[in-house]
């Protein structure tokens, strides 16, 4: 399992191993390795990216000096996708299909962080 996470760049599909932060109070860009998660106010940056990175005049640039890494899958990740699948093959609990239509017009269907959508194209 790799990240999905590309990088941020224009044309760069190359995937992400960096996130870029601005600290406007302080004129800092900081590049750091990949947060966790993605965030609404910081870039995903690849590794050429993140490592060329310039900032504007009046600016600094703190960069991690370490290496990039791709990030590896956590123990979360693949427990719940285990648990996903394990609980998709049972067949010893046939769902009840009007409650499996409440649950998804409610959104009640839920294991771990993984979550059951309905489907926008079906009534």
């Amino acid at each position: 399992m790799r990240s999905v996470r590309r990088c941020s760049r224009t044309g760069c599909a190359n995937p992400a191993v960096a996130t870029l932060t601005y600290a406007y109070a302080d004129s800092t860009a900081v590049v750091g390795p990949l947060a966790t998660y993605s965030e609404p106010h910081s870039y995903d940056l690849c590794e050429e990216h993140a490592l060329r990175l310039t900032a504007p005049r009046g600016w600094e640039v703190v960069r991690y000096q370490g290496e990039f890494a791709a990030p590896e899958p956590t123990v979360d990740d693949l427990t719940a996708l285990a648990e996903a699948v394990r609980e998709a093959g049972r067949a010893d609990r046939p769902l009840e299909v009007r409650d499996l239509q409440r649950d998804l017009q409610t959104g009640n269907i839920r294991r771990g962080h993984l979550r059951v959508l309905p489907d926008p194209h079906e009534d």
